[in-house]
């Protein structure tokens, strides 16, 4: 484009001065006032420097300001163009010694020649509507192209320096970019082959960091889920092995002493039958678990009240806090009224007031506290127990985890009530958390969006 520029300018120039001058040399031409002629192109080509011809309407040169072709026929192509082609001007750049032209739509980036190069500019001498002849401008055109040429030179010099920076920069973005990506690589391979511990550093642009950070957060979860399964296959192991172990010696007994006493070997049944059912209630809780991990578990919603489940457990369970001297308190407050499943809630209520009945001491007082709290059913299970230890409080609600393990097996616990419990309420939508201070008991909190059917 500044190639092309330098010429454009030039070549409108010279034209607009060519035009000019042919405009007022017209009237001179057509009378064959020679003095006049050579006096005005003298004085214009004084002024415009270079070389001025001057032709008639055949092409031959009547006036040569350098008086070399006086005479002769100017056979070149911009006369013509004027002549025959009828053009009212034209413009090229030639060599001097070969008197090959330069093609002007490509002047950058070409093959440079050693020769003389000059501008001829030519343009129609009109008198009455007709061409009388042809003003010829002839100028050294080296100047020009040695700006040309500089320009290739610097351009080309750019491009070195532009090339050479885009190299460079190319290399910087690439280890930045790539560097990430390969730790990323490095961290997904390891992954891979079952190591969850793998972490990268956050590196890079803000996208890789983002990227780095979200790896980091799902190994962890990752590492999280796989130690949470180690552990609970490991529980699950344990608590399957135990009444199966009890039972063996139990039965190898029975075996072994054929002619126990009656009444012992009631006794070893009655226990056997005991760890069966035990056994059966883990199994049973394990595939509830299963289910609700699984997404497979639905709810079979219907209009119910929170109070009347409240009410329901309580009179169930009133037979077993009255053997060991306990009172179980209502303070319902609102019906707690909603669209949701039935057994489930129940599972739920049954689950925290049983577990209330069993680990409260003699004597002791269980209340259920039901109220409406904005959107939601707010129930509150509270005993005046001995309380859970604060480090415990984090773990109650994990699979097979128990404050008092060998307490807990004597009241015939699985360890997954909780779980489920939790399980139950997080597919209706609520919240349940528990807040226990050693010595004076523990409260188990539940809220559940009242949603209407």
């Amino acid at each position: 484009m500044v190639g092309d520029y330098l010429f454009e300018e030039r070549i409108a120039t010279e034209r607009t001065r060519l035009g000019t001058l042919a405009e007022r040399l017209a009237p001179s031409l057509r009378d064959r006032d020679s003095e006049a002629l050579d006096a005005m192109m003298r004085a214009a080509c004084a002024e415009m420097g270079g070389r001025l011809i001057l032709t008639d309407g055949y092409g031959k040169a009547q006036l040569d300001t350098e008086g070399e072709v006086n005479g002769r026929m100017m056979d070149i192509r911009q006369v013509t163009s004027i002549l025959v082609e009828g053009l009212d001007r034209d413009y090229a750049v030639r060599d001097t010694e070969n008197g090959n032209e330069l093609d002007l739509s490509g002047v950058l980036f070409m093959s440079r020649s050693a020769g003389n190069w000059e501008s001829v500019c030519t343009a129609a001498v009109i008198a009455d509507s007709s061409v009388q002849g042809v003003l010829i401008y002839l100028s050294p055109a080296d100047a020009i192209m040695r700006s040309v040429y500089q320009l290739q030179d610097r351009i080309l010099l750019v491009f070195a320096a532009i090339a050479a920076v885009v190299v460079v920069v190319s290399y910087i973005f690439s280890r930045v970019v790539t560097r990430p990506l390969a730790g990323l690589t490095r961290g997904i391979q390891h992954m891979s082959k079952g190591d969850f511990s793998a972490r990268i550093q956050p590196k890079g642009s803000r996208e890789m960091v983002q990227l780095a950070n979200a790896f980091n957060s799902m190994s962890e979860k990752l590492e999280t889920l796989d130690q949470s399964r180690n552990q609970f296959v490991s529980n699950a192991s344990h608590e399957l092995k135990t009444p199966l172990a009890t039972m063996k010696i139990m039965i190898e007994s029975l075996i072994y002493q054929p002619d126990m006493d009656k009444d012992l070997r009631t006794e070893f049944l009655t226990d056997i039958d005991n760890e069966i059912d035990r056994l059966s209630a883990i199994v049973s809780d394990l595939l509830t678990l299963v289910k609700m991990d699984s997404k497979d578990i639905k709810l079979q919603r219907e209009n119910l009240s929170i109070a009347e489940l409240c009410r329901e457990t309580e009179h169930r369970l009133k037979p077993i806090a009255e053997k060991k001297g306990q009172k179980i308190l209502l303070s319902l407050t609102d019906p707690g009224e909603m669209y949701a499943d039935r057994s489930k809630l129940t599972q739920v209520i049954y689950n925290l007031v049983e577990n209330a009945v069993k680990y409260t001491p003699q004597g002791g007082v269980i209340r259920v506290t039901l109220n409406r709290v904005g959107h939601e059913a707010h129930l509150v299970i509270q005993d005046n127990g001995p309380g859970i230890p604060k480090e415990n409080l984090p773990h109650i609600f994990d699979r097979f985890y128990r404050v008092d393990k060998a307490r807990s097996r004597e009241t015939g616990g699985t360890g997954l009530g909780l779980s489920i419990v939790r399980q139950l309420v997080m597919l209706h939508g609520g919240t349940i958390r528990c807040e226990s201070e050693e010595g004076k008991g523990s409260s188990f909190i539940v809220d559940i969006p009242l949603h209407q059917g």
